[in-house]
C-alpha cells in the first residue's frame, strides 16, 4: 500500500483517527488476585495483560542481590493467538528478550529503586493481541500493575508511537501504518517531567523531521499518563468505597 493511501483527503487515517488522535485506550486494575499489582489494557487492538510480584527476597540465582537498590526483572511474552500468524513464540527468542531488555531499562528508571536493596521485583507482561505499538502498551499496562501493587515510582512512565507520512506527523501507529508507512519513533518517557526514559527508531528521521515527530510523541505520552492516572483515581476510588472508606 502506497503511503498516500495512509491519509485521506481529509487528512483521515484509515481507522479515522485524526494524525494527532490515539487510538481508544480501556484499562482495568487489580484483575489478578495472586499477584501483587496487575493491571489489563487496550490501545485500540492491541491487548495487553501486566503482572507484578514483589518487591521479595531474591530466588533466582542468576540474578545476584544489589546491596544499593532493588534488582528489576522484566519477562515479555506475546499468546500464541496474538496475531494473525499462529504459532509458538518461545520465551527465551531474541525479539522478547529485547523487548524485555527494553522493558527493564524503562522501569530501572522509574522505580524507586534505592528504597529496596537486596530485594526483587518481578514484571510480567503479555499481548494478547497484537495491532502495533506493543512495547507501549505493555510500558503503559505495566506502569499501572505497578501502581496496584503500591510501588514507590519517580513518575508515572508512559510510552507512545509517533511516525511521518507525507510530512505530517502521525501519533500512537497501529500495525498498517507501522508496516506500510514511514520510518516509526517509539518514546518512553516521565510525562510531568519530560524526561526521556526509552527512545528508539525503526529507520532514520531526517533531521529536519525528527524534532516535530518527537514532539507529537512526547505529546501522546503525555495524553496518555492523563488515561492512566484518571484509571487509577477512579480504581482507587472504587476499591475505597468497598471497603467502606465513604462512610469514614
Amino acid at each position: 500500500m502506497a503511503g498516500y493511501e495512509l491519509l485521506s483527503d481529509q487528512g483521515l487515517r484509515l481507522d479515522g483517527r485524526k494524525p494527532d488522535e490515539l487510538r481508544q485506550i480501556k484499562t482495568r486494575l487489580g484483575v489478578f488476585g495472586q499477584a501483587d499489582g496487575s493491571a489489563y489494557i487496550e490501545q485500540g487492538n492491541t491487548k495487553v495483560l501486566a503482572a507484578v510480584y514483589g518487591p521479595h527476597d531474591m530466588r533466582e540465582s542468576r540474578l545476584r542481590p544489589n546491596a544499593e537498590k532493588v534488582v528489576v526483572n522484566c519477562q515479555y511474552s506475546m499468546a500464541v493467538f496474538s496475531t494473525g500468524e499462529r504459532k509458538r513464540r518461545p520465551r527465551g527468542d531474541k525479539k522478547s528478550l529485547e523487548m524485555s531488555q527494553h522493558l527493564k531499562q524503562t522501569f530501572e528508571a522509574t522505580i524507586k529503586t534505592e528504597l529496596y536493596p537486596r530485594s526483587q521485583i518481578d514484571i510480567f507482561v503479555e499481548v494478547l493481541q497484537a495491532d502495533g505499538g506493543n512495547y507501549c502498551a505493555c510500558v503503559n499496562a505495566a506502569t499501572l500493575a505497578l501502581v496496584d501493587a503500591g510501588i514507590p515510582l519517580k513518575d508515572y512512565v508512559a510510552a507512545c508511537t509517533a511516525s511521518l507520512m507525507l510530512d505530517t506527523p502521525l501519533v500512537d501507529i497501529s500495525h498498517l501504518e507501522a508496516t506500510t508507512g514511514g520510518p516509526e519513533l517509539t518514546l518512553a518517557a516521565h510525562p510531568r517531567s519530560g524526561q526521556i526514559v526509552l527512545l528508539e527508531m525503526s529507520h532514520r528521521f531526517h533531521l529536519d523531521h525528527l524534532p516535530e515527530v518527537l514532539d507529537v510523541a512526547l505529546e501522546g505520552c503525555k495524553n496518555i499518563y492523563t488515561i492512566l492516572d484518571k484509571a487509577v483515581r477512579r480504581h482507587v476510588s472504587n476499591r475505597g468505597a468497598s471497603i467502606g472508606w465513604d462512610k469514614t
